[in-house]
């Protein structure tokens, strides 16, 4: 029995659904919010370099423009889960795209560093509104498994699409419109979105009681306190007392939260959902990505510019290897999806991944640009089969009662891989002596977080998908 006829029997899903021509406004609509904030992680790499020039922005309120943004995202991402449940999917949906559409405005308006790390952590609050929303809507309106499937792949690739296309779109933006425009561009792209949504998406009916306010709040402390030591370190000194600080009221929230979490019937996160290795595996998987990925963008864009010369729209260019092969290789992905395993396929991906980052880790200001492309374009092709099948992996052990949830545990861990990546990759620019010697650096750990990545969709993935086939398939006839 194939993977794809295993999925079937365990669901009894008809081979194929009716056409819906409703289809292509749906996934529209429900990309939006998520091209946005995927967009908006990556298009601002690249405007980096000019932001420190034109605000006088330091390497330190450099990273927290980046990571300011992922940090209210991803520490609000399992509340936001919590509100899709109790207030309904479609309202907490637009109302995170007003927000994030508002901020955005805010960040373009902004004249110094601190109003707009302020409007970045804004938009971070809003893009976690919408991102679980997003998936669960997708599942709610696709609910025949096959089809679902399907339609998450072409989701995926149009997400990747967009993350791909950022650090590219970033640098063209800059270099012809100004810093400001990679944050106007998300104006005219959620108004649309939102008359879309309005107009094709049906409201789920909202379930689930009032989430915890107080371990919520617990769960952002820890993380804005880890933020702070990884991000501040480096100028103030890893002794300095805010970064002491930092450390304790880190310990003492982790500390709090897990008591709470062990006493209360209202928990932050599903562990439950934890104990299927499937739902494991994708959620390390999204880390270790999310870790490689983003903080190769990061260091990328500055790299380019500062160590090679390059300009903002030329940077933009030079990364346009991940903006073709990562999107491609997500289309790919929604070809291949019924015919290979997710877990097999993360496996072999992430392996190619780590191994072209590991390679790159000569780079110095004169390698040639062609071995730099060859090295992160092969990369991203591998990555862009990552994205859409660990989030098929999580879905297929969650299900689909789970989606609000289980979606935001996913990329809660995802965007706190981004966090922690981009904030390491900032402390190796600190410690290191050159850019040179900072980017090599950077591509060892970004190589070693892809093959952890890939040990895990082993070991976890595939091997619950291997298990769940055993015992679909029909037992031995008796002779």
């Amino acid at each position: 029995m194939t993977t794809a006829e295993t999925r079937l029997a365990q669901t009894g899903a008809p081979a194929s659904a009716p056409p819906d021509s409703s289809s292509g406004p749906k996934i529209a609509a429900l990309a939006t919010g998520f091209v946005m904030a995927t967009l908006d992680v990556t298009i601002v790499n690249v405007a980096g370099a000019t932001l420190q020039e034109r605000l006088g922005a330091t390497l330190t309120q450099l990273t927290w423009v980046v990571d300011g943004y992922i940090l209210t995202f991803a520490s609000l991402l399992m509340l936001a889960g919590g509100l899709a449940n109790w207030l309904g999917a479609k309202r907490v949906y637009m109302g995170g795209m007003g927000l994030f559409l508002l901020a955005s405005l805010g960040c373009a308006l902004a004249n110094t560093p601190e109003l707009l790390i302020a409007a970045r952590m804004l938009q971070g609050a809003g893009a976690a509104l919408f991102m679980p929303s997003s998936l669960s809507l997708l599942v709610f309106s696709f609910p025949e498994k096959r089809r679902r499937t399907k339609m998450l792949g072409l989701w995926s690739a149009i997400v990747a699409t967009s993350s791909g296309v950022g650090p590219t779109l970033g640098g063209l933006m800059v270099g012809s419109l100004g810093w400001q425009s990679v944050f106007l561009l998300n104006l005219p792209i959620g108004v649309i979105g939102m008359l879309m949504t309005r107009r094709f998406i049906a409201a789920p009916e909202a379930r689930g009681d009032r989430p915890a306010p107080f371990g919520h709040l617990v769960w952002i402390v820890t993380l804005a306190a880890v933020s702070f030591a990884l991000i501040e370190a480096p100028q103030l000194g890893w002794a300095a007392t805010p970064v002491v600080v930092s450390y304790a009221v880190a310990l003492v929230a982790a500390a709090v939260l897990v008591r709470r979490e062990r006493s209360s019937d209202k928990l932050v996160m599903p562990w439950t959902l934890f104990r299927h290795p499937g739902f494991s595996g994708a959620n390390l998987v999204g880390f270790f990505f999310n870790f490689a990925f983003f903080g190769t963008i990061f260091m990328l864009g500055l790299f380019f510019q500062h160590a090679q010369g390059a300009s903002p729209f030329v940077a933009g260019l030079e990364l346009i290897p991940i903006t073709v092969l990562s999107p491609v290789a997500n289309v790919v992905y929604s070809k291949i999806s019924e015919r290979y395993a997710n877990g097999p396929l993360l496996t072999v991906f992430l392996l190619i991944a780590g191994v072209c980052s590991l390679g790159l880790t000569a780079i110095s200001a004169s390698t040639p640009y062609w071995i730099i492309a060859v090295g992160i374009g092969v990369a991203c092709l591998g990555s862009g089969i990552v994205s859409p099948g660990m989030t098929a992996a999580m879905v297929d052990s969650a299900g689909p009662e789970h989606a609000n949830v289980a979606g935001s545990v996913l990329n809660a861990n995802r965007q706190i891989g981004s966090l922690v990546g981009i904030a390491v990759v900032g402390v190796v620019l600190h410690a290191t002596p050159d850019w040179s010697r900072g980017a090599s650096v950077s591509f060892v750990l970004v190589g070693v977080a892809y093959l952890l990545g890939a040990g895990c969709a082993w070991r976890l993935v595939a091997h619950s998908e291997r298990r769940t086939e055993a015992a679909a398939a029909p037992a031995p006839a008796r002779t």
